[in-house]
């Protein structure tokens, strides 16, 4: 994933630095994670994409590891992230600014939401942004593709097989599951934008080959602020882990365009 750059960040930040920073996934195991810490074999802890009980946050916090999450927000510990609910108001609102009405929605799957909140909170904001439009939310038109490529073709391939109308937009909680519609949409023969709109959030490294709209963020600049803070922290600077919202943008290419007809 993307997000792997932030190890690589953390190392170029301090070349000189003997310190162990070890970064954790939602592929993390609890046991390993919290027995790794209790051993003092890491200086700092980096939390990407993963959520954390309160019995590992309450035992990292006793052990007093430095603490950071990049990716998105976890409980009761500091991180680097965009707001979430934001960007996916953004993108739903560039579809809707370009006059659809009918747009439906892949979204994150059971395990992404248990494992952490952003698949959540990029869904909610889709759904609050189509009901502050008046647009109608169609339940059928809302289908999960739990965040990859291959999710999001399957995901596609139950919305397309569906009887009745079709969404001229859809809304894709990540670009790996907009490119996954696209794949399945373009073997069938419905045209991208001409038939279907489709926008996604992260800027993933293929979405610009793919011609994919987007809500952009900057992995590589995430992952240096939560290095700079975390070794300023382990420098002595008290308080230097804080909250920080980092930007994001629109970016529009081939895939989205007004609805025709």
């Amino acid at each position: 994933m993307r997000w792997k750059v932030l190890t690589k960040s953390c190392a170029s930040e301090d070349t000189t630095s003997c310190c162990s920073v070890l970064a954790v996934t939602c592929t993390a195991n609890s046991a390993f994670l919290l027995n790794k810490s209790a051993r003092k074999q890491i200086d700092a802890l980096v939390v990407l994409c993963l959520g954390l009980t309160p019995t590992e946050l309450a035992e990292l916090q006793r052990i007093q590891v430095p603490l950071i999450s990049v990716g998105g927000p976890v409980a009761g510990c500091q991180g680097v992230h965009v707001d979430d609910a934001a960007a996916a108001t953004a993108a739903t609102q560039h579809l809707i600014d370009l006059g659809h009405r009918k747009i439906g929605q892949l979204r994150g799957g059971i395990n992404d939401e248990r494992n952490f909140v952003v698949p959540a909170l990029r869904s909610e904001a889709f759904e609050a942004t189509m009901l502050r439009a008046g647009l109608e939310l169609h339940p059928e038109w809302n289908i999960c593709g739990d965040y990859t490529v291959t999710e999001g073709l399957a995901a596609a391939t139950r919305l397309f097989d569906l009887p009745g109308e079709r969404p001229t937009a859809v809304f894709c909680g990540s670009d790996e599951m907009a490119l996954g519609l696209m794949f399945e949409a373009r073997r069938r023969g419905i045209r991208i934008p001409e038939d279907l709109s489709v926008i996604g959030i992260d800027d993933h490294d293929f979405s610009a080959p793919a011609g994919l709209s987007t809500i952009a963020q900057k992995p590589v600049e995430h992952g240096r602020r939560a290095a700079r803070m975390l070794l300023a922290e382990l420098d002595g600077e008290i308080g230097a882990i804080q909250e920080d919202r980092m930007p994001f943008s629109l970016v529009q290419r081939e895939s989205t365009a007004p609805p025709q007809g």
